[in-house]
């Protein structure tokens, strides 16, 4: 069964949290997924913003998702650990997401959500990761490296930025004429099909943590696969027959 949070019932969606800082558009692609069709199997529970005024708090709201502002800056490291294990415990959550958020997960909070805490970074991880590349900041560098390929990735979350073991992978091609604001773009689209699916995946395997292995994608122009066969790639092997 799931470590550290109170499970629910297996029979229920799975209750996530999403953590965000900016417009919350990874935020609205677990909307779509999960909050319109009979039998979802998993549900966003809460919305926790990093400061007042987000346009991710602001989706939440138009969807009658739970939404609540724990601002970092003003808190040290044990007081931010509270506040949020506060909102994570009172909403029973099961799963955190991190989607654009630009902010260092306490140690308490990561430890105690151990294996059930996933981010969503806008390059291919290991490269251009680590603090200060995130948003247009990622895909400037990978443009000016020279690189040909960039994509999302989806891993668990550590005690550093972006250090954390890399659950599923999508690739995009870099093209000679990108801008940043292009080829985020590009990357933004797989974005919203490949946090959908890992979060589908672990909601299948609940009852035990899922085995996840990397998975990559194969090199594709957007928009990729149709939504069924990336989650057909990424489900958790079947439990074997005793």
């Amino acid at each position: 069964m799931l470590e550290g949070p109170e499970s629910v019932g297996s029979s229920e969606p799975m209750r996530v949290a999403v953590l965000a800082s900016g417009g919350g558009s990874n935020l609205q692609a677990l909307l779509d997924r999960f909050h319109s069709p009979p039998g979802a199997g998993a549900r966003v529970e809460l919305v926790i913003g990093s400061r007042p005024g987000l346009a991710a708090l602001a989706r939440a709201e138009a969807a009658g998702v739970a939404n609540v502002v724990v601002d970092p800056r003003p808190l040290d490291v044990d007081s931010h650990s509270a506040a949020l294990l506060e909102q994570l415990d009172t909403h029973r959550i099961e799963l955190v997401i991190l989607a654009g958020y630009l902010h260092l997960v306490p140690a308490r909070v990561v430890e105690r959500f151990h294996g059930r805490m996933l981010n969503i970074h806008p390059a291919l991880l290991p490269a251009f990761g680590g603090l200060g590349l995130y948003g247009v900041h990622v895909h400037r560098a990978v443009i000016e490296s020279g690189a040909r390929v960039s994509g999302a990735t989806v891993h668990l979350v550590d005690e550093q930025f972006d250090t954390g073991r890399i659950l599923a992978q999508w690739p995009v091609p870099v093209l000679h004429s990108d801008t940043p604001a292009a080829l985020a773009a590009r990357v933004l689209r797989v974005e919203h099909q490949l946090l959908p699916a890992v979060v589908e995946a672990f909601a299948s395997g609940r009852d035990a943590p899922p085995l996840l292995e990397p998975i990559a994608f194969e090199l594709v122009a957007v928009p990729g696969p149709s939504g069924d066969s990336v989650r057909r790639l990424i489900a958790p092997p079947p439990t074997p027959s005793l």
